[in-house]
């Protein structure tokens, strides 16, 4: 399911592999008005950890669904972010004609406010934090896309330089150090995840040894950094950068783990592809130096549920393709 470089849903299909690492590169910004400029920095040296892939079996989550649709658009709806405030950050809109990406913020139940990225043609607000920001992605007229943090009403534009030819860079979380992750797709067609410091423009490069088409997909308070890349074999796994240590996993017997977000716990949450091809939500929780699985599916779209957000209160939110054909957002707790 969910891809990022079109605007059609964020259905994935990249992960990652052994030992990872964080190279500086030169960052760009362009507020609206105006624009900055600053270099990168070499990130730390990263430890590899230990490996999650044989961890505790899963077990059935028993959470409550409520599914939430902007009434603009209620044939497609995902939810991509929720804060500690309940505030949940997503859009609505396929991207097929007549139904383009449309982003906003929502107080549940029903307190939908629009949040679009000025002059753009699509927008999609992928994450939020405690402190005020909100950052996506856009597309403009040549259907390009450009990464965006909305900070104390102001918009600004970023672009990491080594996208060369490539025309996409997409923002996918925030914390509330306004430290942000993302990536971009260069000329050949790669995906390549990146830190990113809001608030001067650098950019440091997350890699993979052995892996590519790898994505940043979240990030908390303490720096830890999830994301997934892509192996010889093809094959999408899951890792966790944290505390300057590397760990991958993936969800027992699935053929794809990509996690999308993650927690001041730690707890991890994105979507694995069992052995028939099915989609399920996954949580992680690694409290306790304990790593424990739980598959979740909401009940109206079982096989086709994708978990994109968790709050530091274990809240969910995603999307669920239902019976209809639909996309539907749910909030999940």
């Amino acid at each position: 399911m969910t891809h990022f470089s079109s605007f059609q849903g964020r259905a994935v299909r990249l992960a990652a592999v052994a030992g990872i690492g964080l190279a500086g590169a030169v960052g760009v910004s362009a507020a609206v008005p105006g624009g900055a400029f600053a270099e990168g920095s070499s990130g730390p040296a990263a430890n590899q950890g230990p490996s999650q892939s044989a961890m505790p079996g899963p077990s059935q989550s028993a959470l409550t669904f409520e599914t939430l649709d902007n009434p603009a658009d209620p044939t497609f709806n995902q939810l991509l972010g929720i804060n500690d405030h309940g505030l949940i950050a997503g859009y609505f809109g396929s991207g097929e004609a007549g139904h383009p990406n449309k982003g906003y913020l929502l107080s549940p139940p029903a307190n939908y406010t629009a949040e679009n990225f000025p002059g753009s043609v699509q927008t999609q607000v992928t994450g939020l934090n405690n402190v005020g920001t909100t950052v996506g992605f856009y597309a403009d007229a040549n259907g390009d896309n450009f990464g965006f943090a909305l900070r104390n009403g102001l918009y600004t534009v970023y672009q990491d330089p080594n996208t060369g030819t490539g025309t996409v860079n997409q923002l996918l979380g925030v914390n509330d150090e306004n430290m942000a992750v993302g990536f971009y797709t260069d000329g050949n067609g790669l995906n390549h995840g990146y830190l990113l410091n809001l608030t001067s423009g650098k950019f440091i490069e997350t890699r993979i040894p052995g892996g590519t088409n790898t994505v940043a997909t979240g990030i908390n308070d303490d720096g830890d950094i999830t994301g997934f890349s892509t192996n010889a074999d093809k094959q999408v796994f899951g890792w966790l950068f944290r505390h300057g240590r590397f760990s991958e996993f993936e969800f027992k017997g699935s053929t794809n783990t990509t996690p999308l977000g993650v927690n001041n716990r730690d707890e991890v949450v994105g979507a694995y592809v069992d052995a028939a091809g099915k989609t399920h939500g996954f949580t992680l929780n690694q409290a306790f130096g304990r790593k424990q699985w739980t598959s979740v599916d909401d009940p109206n779209g079982i096989g086709t549920t994708t978990v994109n957000g968790v709050n530091d209160f274990g809240q969910l939110v995603g999307f669920y393709t239902d019976a209809a054909g639909n996309t539907d957002g749910f909030l999940a707790k």
